[in-house]
Formats: structure tokens, sequence, C-alpha cells
């Protein structure tokens, strides 16, 4: 799958989500839900440093809890990339890729 097929996927799932809980999904939402993932990505990679709380979860529960906080985050760009009409692998090309040459 590429990122443009995945993000309509995400996409779907995140306007699912909006209509069920009643948000506005505008510029705004876009960036402090990626803020929100962000900390969230955060206090699981605290954990798994064992430099936060473990609240109960086995190391193995903190470990696939990172590892959705990564995807949440990743997908939360996606979708801010498409509100805001970012070309990602246009942008990943000129900014990342260039250094390959």
């Amino acid at each position: 799958m590429n990122i443009k097929d995945l993000t309509r996927e995400i996409e779907e799932v995140s306007k699912i989500y909006s209509k069920r809980f009643d948000i506005d999904r505008d510029g705004n939402w876009f960036v402090l839900k990626l803020q929100e993932e962000m900390g969230e990505l955060i206090q699981s990679y605290l954990m798994m440093i064992k430099q936060g709380r473990h609240k109960g979860k086995s190391p193995e529960e903190i470990k696939d809890n990172f590892r959705k906080e990564v995807a949440d985050v990743f997908c939360h760009v996606l979708l801010l990339a498409k509100f805001y009409k970012i070309d990602l692998e246009k942008e990943v090309e000129e900014k990342w890729l260039k250094w390959k040459k």
C-alpha cells in the first residue's frame, strides 16, 4: 500500500471517529490531536525505558503500547498533511532524499 492509499483509509476511520464523538476536524484539531498523540507516545516511551510509572503493565504490554502510539502519531501526521494538502511523497523527496545524491 502506498502513502496516498493508506491516507485514504486512515481518513475514513478518522471521519467515523469524528462523527461518533461529534468532533469538528478543523486545522486546530489536526495539529492539537497530533500533539496529544505525541504526548501519549512520550508517556509510553518513558514507561518503556523505566522512567515512568508502569501502571501495572508488563514489559511486553508496554512495548506493544509504544508501537501502537508510534502508529497513532504516524496516522495523525498523514491526516494533518491531507488536511493541508501537503504531498508528503514530494516533500520527503525534496527535504530528505535529496541527500542521497
